[in-house]
């Protein structure tokens, strides 16, 4: 029997028991939404926090304080921090870093200003940010409007400020061009707008599109003390040099903070690849877990597919016969079952898929993630259909091909 001749019998089947074929095609559907949807999110999301953990850029690594845990006296547990990067200190180690890399030196200066114009203003809730001329390519932001600070504005403090976007959202109605050129008061400031940032969302607690950016020595002069601490970021030209550049900067930065030989590093070297490394263990423990979860669901439709199928050859055992009769082989009959099992599960299987796509790409907006289609996924899904409809349309179909025509046409 040619295979189309069995495909279309089999699509025949179903559709005489259609109540029964959906409502076990329906099982399969349901765990492989479960599984694909959530595999969907967990890739959505982990896209787009790889991209928040990369915006120091993929060949970074920063240098901050360092943060040490010690016993109080009650028995608890404190922080103690390192003593704060100086500016002088910073300053040192970007003039005498002498490697192929880029060195950006800013200040989160404070998270509580206000930013306003002529009619609008913030809520105080704001990131006030001084960063010099390279801060923003190694961080890995793309000014989307305007232009970047000058090395000459860095060093004389001017009076001239970079917006993220949620603040251009506020205060220009989502209108970046609007922006530009115009005055807007930081405190009691006054600064004009010389950029606007692309916005790089807020997965993470990132807060980039929540913060202004001015020159370094103009948030230095308003916020700077003895005792302010700067923020050192360095991205190497060439990612395979990044363990030699952590190297030589620690090496370089013990020198700078004037530690001896047998003193511990009083600051820690971070880099974003570990963040990376972090992030794919966790998702990795994840996806194993809900694959794990969506094959305890398949196995549950596939034990509901064979006692469907079992059914469907006592109540066909007449056919069946008629079948041998006419000179239908123990292969065809075979083959004819088998194909009613993969079908319903494949159909279970492509209802379950794009339910799956549109259930992740759902929830994935609402935690920060992006529009993602599971390729990868959607091959495990009709794989694992295959598996179960074979699996569980094996026996059913080799009982019905076993079957004696004699005794089968006398079935009532």
């Amino acid at each position: 029997m040619p295979f189309s001749e069995i495909l279309r019998l089999a699509f025949q089947n179903i559709r005489a028991n259609m109540l029964r074929a959906v409502l076990t095609l329906m099982i399969i559907a349901f765990g492989i939404m479960a599984l694909v949807g959530i595999l969907t999110a967990i890739d959505a999301i982990a896209y787009s926090l790889n991209d928040n953990f990369s915006g120091l850029g993929a060949n970074s690594f920063s240098i901050s304080r360092k943060w040490n845990d010690t016993r109080s006296n009650r028995g608890g547990r404190r922080q103690k921090p390192g003593d704060p990067i100086r500016y002088e200190q910073a300053m040192d180690f970007q003039e005498r870093f002498d490697f192929p890399a880029t060195v950006s030196i800013s200040h989160w200066a404070t998270s509580l200003a206000s930013v306003k114009t002529a009619t609008k203003k913030t809520n105080p809730n704001i990131g006030f940010v001084g960063v010099d001329e390279n801060y923003f390519g190694v961080k890995g932001m793309d000014i989307e409007y305007g232009r970047n600070f000058s090395k000459g504005e860095v060093v004389d403090g001017h009076a001239k400020i970079i917006l993220g976007r949620d603040i251009v959202k506020t205060l220009f109605d989502d209108k970046p061009e609007r922006a530009l050129d115009q005055i807007v008061l930081v405190g009691s400031h006054r600064y004009r707008v010389v950029g606007v940032l692309t916005s790089k969302g807020a997965t993470m607690g990132n807060q980039g599109d929540r913060a202004v950016y001015v020159p370094l020595a103009n948030a230095r002069a308003i916020y700077g003390t003895a005792d302010t601490d700067y923020d050192l970021m360095v991205a190497v030209h060439n990612a395979t040099d990044l363990e030699a550049a952590q190297s030589e900067a620690t090496g370089l930065f013990r020198q700078i903070r004037g530690l001896r030989p047998s003193e511990k590093d009083d600051f820690e070297i971070f880099a974003s690849d570990s963040l990376v490394a972090i992030l794919k263990e966790n998702t990795t423990n994840l996806r194993l877990a809900t694959i794990a979860i969506g094959l305890m669901t398949l196995l549950g439709a596939a034990i509901g597919l064979m006692n469907i199928m079992l059914v469907s050859v006592t109540e066909r055992t007449r056919e069946i016969g008629i079948y041998k009769a006419l000179g239908a082989t123990r292969k065809s009959i075979l083959a004819q079952f088998l194909s009613e099992a993969v079908v319903i599960c494949q159909i279970g299987g492509i209802v379950g898929i794009l339910l799956g796509i549109l259930v992740g790409n759902i929830v994935t907006p609402l935690l920060g993630g992006t529009f993602l289609v599971p390729w990868g996924w959607m091959i495990l899904g009709f794989t694992l259909c295959m598996i179960v409809g074979i699996v569980s349309g094996f026996y059913p179909a080799m009982k019905a091909s076993r079957l004696d025509p004699i005794e089968a046409l006398r079935y009532e």
